[in-house]
């Protein structure tokens, strides 16, 4: 009985401590002037989760008390600061410094806390520098961490490293919303992108995101054209998808990737009295080359092949400068067919058959192709 009583008192000690940090850290946090609000909420968050991953490491009862210290802090928080200290939002912060913990190395109180021996969990959260002298690391902490906590936490429910690593590099590169990063992950862009690379191409991917160097780079396989609102099971003609790419032209550029501008739609050219018309065409400035896209509703003909070899073959004749790169052709099909694609075109060729859907595509498929294309091409 003595030794429940002389538990539960400390118990209560240790978790009036860990408030009393978290509530400073929290004051000095909303003192502190910065411009980027969503920069400092991170910070602070991270901080809050080391601190409770540290109290938790700290503390021989961390199985029988965790859960109810972090209960009696949340509560305390919530009824001096209001919503955002609730005990589910506490384990989000925790998971947050777990996860990406490793990128900062020691904070300025780690650094302290080695040089400040101190046998009790308490005690070294109450040795440790104050909360505003840590956050004098604000300004190189926040180059670390360049999205928003709703952001994060979106990030923080992905499992795969690589994957996560990748959208995290994507929407701080491309300043994509929450919502822009949610339809992105939903549309599975990193399974898209990782299908069509090699083993260190798919490496790169979750190191440095999409990185445009040559042509390969742009495609994707499928693009998903959910935004469009045409029905898959619907009638619908070539024109109409086109007219609906128009009437979308920002989601559609979006979809495409990085660098593309648009030019023109039904780019028409003359050769020997004949009339021709490309259906899109875009530049992309990363690569300096112009993109050419014919719309098909139908399956892949060796025709398709053969109309787009020629519009390519006339803007690297005909329009192109000196200076650029060769036209690319992407023709967006209902259904590919490598094999004709193989037949038809010669090597090198710079023309792509990829397919295109009305839908978002289910993840897990596309999880299980590129886990058996890695097998069939010894990715590891």
């Amino acid at each position: 009985m003595k030794e429940q009583l002389k538990s539960a008192k400390r118990n209560t000690f240790d978790n009036a401590a860990l408030f009393r940090e978290i509530r400073e850290l929290i004051l000095s946090a909303r003192k502190t002037v910065i411009r980027n609000v969503d920069t400092i909420q991170v910070i602070t968050n991270f901080e809050i989760g080391r601190r409770i991953v540290k109290y938790e490491q700290g503390g021989k009862a961390r199985a029988e008390y965790g859960e109810k210290i972090l209960t009696g802090v949340s509560q305390k928080l919530t009824q001096e600061f209001g919503r955002g200290f609730s005990k589910t939002n506490l384990k989000l912060m925790r998971q947050f410094f777990l996860m990406y913990g490793n990128r900062i190395g020691q904070t300025l109180s780690d650094q302290s806390a080695n040089n400040q021996k101190s046998q009790t969990v308490s005690g070294q959260l109450q040795k440790t520098q104050t909360p505003s002298a840590q956050l004098v690391k604000v300004e190189s902490l926040s180059r670390k961490f360049t999205l928003s906590w709703s952001q994060y936490i979106f990030l923080i429910g992905i499992d795969n490293k690589p994957e996560r690593d990748f959208y995290e590099i994507e929407a701080a590169e491309q300043n994509w919303s929450l919502r822009e990063l949610k339809r992105q992950f939903n549309s599975s862009l990193y399974e898209r992108l990782a299908l069509s690379r090699d083993k260190k191409g798919i490496k790169k991917l979750s190191l440095k995101g999409q990185i445009i160097e040559q042509p390969h780079d742009l495609i994707k396989n499928p693009y998903v054209l959910e935004f469009l609102g045409l029905d898959e099971n619907a009638k619908y003609s070539e024109s109409d998808l086109e007219t609906a790419i128009i009437d979308k032209l920002e989601h559609f550029l979006l979809e495409l990737g990085k660098g593309f501008l648009f030019e023109a739609r039904q780019k028409r050219f003359t050769f020997e009295e004949d009339h021709f018309f490309v259906d899109l065409v875009f530049y992309n400035r990363l690569l300096g080359c112009y993109v050419l896209i014919d719309l098909k509703i139908g399956d892949l003909t060796h025709q398709d092949l053969g109309q787009m070899q020629m519009y390519v073959n006339y803007f690297d004749r005909y329009v192109k400068r000196e200076n650029e790169h060769s036209t690319i052709g992407i023709i967006l099909c209902r259904k590919s067919r490598e094999a004709i694609v193989e037949i038809t075109l010669p090597k090198g060729h710079n023309i792509h058959a990829k397919e295109y859907r009305l839908y978002l595509p289910s993840k897990e498929e596309l999880k299980r192709k590129l886990l058996d294309w890695t097998k069939d091409h010894d990715v590891s």
